[in-house]
């Protein structure tokens, strides 16, 4: 009898450990792909070399998680304990543990935390030191320095060197290649010396991850390879009938229409203004490339063109040359040398400036010489150049 009492308290006993552990194991579970407690986002930063012990009590003390022997539970159930990457890594607002493992695991570029960013611009390259705020997912500026001018800001020299900083560099539409390698010259944290400047067009516009340490040469093969394989899928898709004999030719093009306007959804018209004029046998007479002739892509002309250059014949007056420049006078980017392959299909002849940012565009050189005269007024009130040269007056 007594045995049997013994028996019976002990499989009670079980019977409540086994529903104890299934109400933890539940609970636990729960815990780990459950809403996370954080009402707004959090930077998690993995230092090198990071415990998932270290990396739990981090959360924990950042408010990201509630529970740092759940959170290393479930890691170590999922595989994932030893697979921690380096990194800042921004989570989302109540992300729960599964979340945030998969993202601390999954590695790739810092996407939180400090940033230095150098863009490399059509007027100056400029370095920002950025840091982002978790509430708002925005980067706020801390400083910036413009390299051809200021020295390095300590702030920026000490954040190159803070592990887990993200490093990129921002390359705008319609630069040269020569300012392009001027900005890497001026991004400390590259290394290695560049022998010759990339032909001109070959070099994507676009924004790079880069290492500390990074090669400039490895970075601008990069951009060529990454501009290369955009033209040659651009060319693939063009439609018939468009007056280039070859990708190179329609890379030139791109590269002027991407001078010529600012107006995103301006391209496809301004693309449709240069065909129409090569097709007419007419010359382009397009100022970028002039300028492009006279500074070789070297910096910004500050001044109008004169009379004089505009009459000189160097192969990139399109006032006196014959259909396309020698070259790309600027890198396209994408959206340029699409439009310059998908030209809107217009009679427009001519555009010149309208005085808000764009364009008007004529078909007649009768209606080009009104909305010239327009501009002329507008010049005279802001007090500009009402003499500059402008499309016709070839």
């Amino acid at each position: 009898m007594i045995w049997r009492n013994i028996a019976s308290n002990f499989l009670t006993l079980l019977i409540v450990m086994l529903i104890a552990a299934a109400a933890a194991v539940a609970w636990g579970r729960h815990q780990f792909s459950g809403p996370g407690p954080s009402a707004v986002a959090q930077c998690v930063q993995v230092a090198p070399g990071a415990s998932l012990n270290a990396v739990s009590q981090q959360l924990v003390e950042q408010g990201a998680i509630s529970n740092s022997y759940v959170f290393r539970a479930g890691t170590d159930y999922l595989d994932k304990a030893r697979d921690l990457k380096f990194g800042s890594y921004l989570v989302p607002p109540h992300a729960s543990m599964a979340q945030i493992v998969d993202v601390i695991t999954a590695g790739g570029p810092s996407t939180c935390g400090t940033e230095v960013l150098v863009r490399v611009g059509v007027r100056e390259n400029t370095v920002l030191l950025r840091d982002m705020n978790p509430e708002t997912g925005a980067f706020e500026e801390m400083a910036r320095y413009n390299p051809a001018t200021e020295t390095v800001p300590e702030a920026i020299t000490a954040a190159v060197d803070k592990p887990g900083a993200r490093l990129r560099i921002a390359m705008a539409e319609g630069v040269t290649s020569w300012q392009v390698v001027e900005a890497l010259k001026a991004a400390s944290f590259l290394t290695g010396e560049v022998e010759d400047i990339p032909a001109e067009g070959s070099l994507a516009p676009d924004t790079y991850e880069v290492e500390k340490g990074g090669s400039r040469t490895a970075l601008l093969a990069e951009m060529a390879q990454k501009q290369a394989a955009i033209l040659a899928a651009e060319w693939e898709a063009r439609p018939f009938g468009l007056p280039y004999d070859t990708p190179e030719e329609a890379l030139i093009m791109a590269s002027i229409v991407e001078k010529e306007t600012g107006v995103p959804e301006e391209r496809p018209q301004v693309a449709s203004v240069f065909v129409n004029r090569l097709e007419q046998g007419m010359r382009l007479e397009t100022d970028p490339t002039v300028i492009y002739g006279i500074t070789k892509g070297e910096g910004v002309l500050e001044r109008g063109l004169r009379r004089s250059e505009l009459a000189a014949p160097t192969p990139y007056n399109t006032y006196r040359i014959e259909g396309l420049p020698p070259t790309p006078i600027a890198n396209p980017g994408r959206a340029a040398i699409r439009a310059a392959l998908n030209p809107d299909t217009t009679d427009y002849l001519f555009f010149v400036a309208d005085g808000s940012g764009g364009h008007a565009f004529s078909r007649t050189l009768q209606e080009h010489n009104a909305a010239v005269a327009r501009w002329r007024e507008i010049e005279r009130q802001q007090g500009g150049d009402p003499t500059s040269p402008v499309q016709g007056d070839g």
